[in-house]
């Protein structure tokens, strides 16, 4: 296979030939595959079943504190969890609220109270012209929330080391500014751990507004897909030596270690902000589904548990990945029309195509029977400016689908970008 960029436009042409051929092909194959969302297989959540027998008549209903936890209260979550989540993020279980399944649920929960009572200060909603850094290529659902509350985004690159700190520092001065996004560990979608520098700048902020907030979604603390992992400074102690210690809001969940639906989410931050998120949680809820914590209690009691358990997500996971690697470097590397970044943990790849290419890629999928995660949600608005992006989710077909899905997905490229190429060239 040659490098496409450097073929003469007949080349290009009889390339360009070959290859519709092969997507015609792969079309009669009436192929149903879907690469959009970062869920688990059922192969991953099959680890976790055991967790049923682990509560019940049998083992009984109180947690080590004695409270039945079928009953009212609990506000904050189960004693043995806020210790286990404290191991996990490298803080104290006081800072620690373990709530129910959903730790999008308490982002888009906490910039409400934000909206309606303010972090200390006048309620945002009271305030106008009011924006949001989010790191890109990104979450689509942090973006969703800080759009539904009418927050203009403003994008920031992302680089090999995490966000563009040079952007970030200059844009805080503005007190309109209230926050920023983070996914630090194996980002959504490029894998990115950030680095050690970019954390300690970030926990050395000094925003013109006192009420900003870094929203950290340690979504993938844990989530390594090889035996050495990346490692992550801790933002709370750089907080904390930098005089920051209200600066972070820190989230993760269970949802990709046990089950999406039925996990348990966490939110955690300094005494102060806890205590002002606990002292309106008092208005909004009698205590979460204990029952749901003690079950994951009794099967996380040390963090060496969940590491272990870890290790079994990770052999279902790495082939997947693996899988699609090795095509895309196959089919794809040597025809110099694309790039992606290959993630040693989380969920995701990030795959460039030439720009004005990924909803063709996306359309070319479909097709062909292939769903991709819609071009442009990695970006604020839904709106990639040089249409280039695409987020690859290979955690839930099996690997022959995988396999098959990846076929789709390089031939759709390498037809976009030969079909783009030709109409450049005649």
């Amino acid at each position: 296979m040659t490098d496409y960029l450097h073929m003469s436009k007949d080349e290009l042409a009889e390339e360009f030939r070959r290859v519709r051929r092969e997507y015609e092909d792969l079309q009669a194959m009436h192929l149903s595959l879907d690469m959009s969302r970062g869920k688990p297989g059922f192969d991953n959540m099959d680890l976790s079943v055991e967790m049923f027998d682990l509560v019940g008549n049998d083992t009984g209903f109180k947690n080590i504190s004695g409270i039945d936890c079928r009953n009212y209260g609990g506000l904050d979550g189960l004693a043995e969890l806020k210790t286990l989540f404290g191991k996990i993020l490298g803080l104290n279980p006081e800072q620690i609220i373990v709530g129910g399944n959903s730790s999008l649920n308490m982002m888009f929960d906490t910039v409400a109270q934000a909206m309606t009572h303010g972090f200390g200060g006048e309620p945002w909603a009271k305030q106008q012209g009011l924006r949001f850094l989010c790191p890109v290529p990104g979450y689509d659902r942090h973006f969703a929330i800080t759009e539904y509350f009418g927050f203009e985004m403003v994008p920031i690159p992302m680089n090999d080391a995490g966000p563009d700190m040079d952007m970030v520092e200059k844009l805080v001065q503005d007190e309109k500014v209230k926050g920023i996004w983070c996914v630090p560990k194996y980002s959504n979608p490029e894998g990115i751990t950030y680095s050690d520098e970019v954390v300690r700048r970030m926990a050395r902020l000094k925003p013109a507004a006192k009420d900003f907030r870094i929203f950290w979604d340690n979504a993938y603390a844990v989530h390594d897909l090889y035996d050495e992992g990346d490692t992550l400074l801790n933002l709370y102690d750089e907080c904390v030596k930098a005089g920051n210690p209200d600066l972070p809001l820190i989230f993760t969940s269970t949802s990709k270690i046990t089950f999406p639906g039925a996990g348990v989410a966490v939110e955690a931050a300094s005494p102060n902000n806890v205590a002002m998120l606990k002292g309106r949680m008092k208005y909004q809820t009698i205590g979460p589904d204990k029952l749901n914590q003690l079950r994951h209690a009794r099967m996380f009691a040390e963090p060496e548990d969940v590491v272990r358990h870890m290790k079994r997500h990770a052999a279902i996971l790495r082939p997947k990945f693996e899988s699609v690697l090795n095509e895309l470097e196959s089919q794809l590397a040597p025809t110099g029309i694309a790039r992606w970044t290959k993630p040693r943990g989380g969920y995701f790849i990030s795959l460039y195509v030439p720009d004005g290419c990924a909803k063709r890629v996306e359309q070319l999928c479909a097709n062909a029977g292939m769903i991709l995660t819609p071009a442009g949600a990695t970006y604020p608005y839904g709106v990639d400016p040089h249409d280039t992006n695409l987020r690859i989710a290979p955690s839930y077909p099996s690997v022959e689908e995988i396999r098959s899905a990846s076929v789709v997905l390089c031939v759709s490229v390498r037809y976009a970008a030969l079909e783009k190429l030709c109409n450049e060239k005649s």
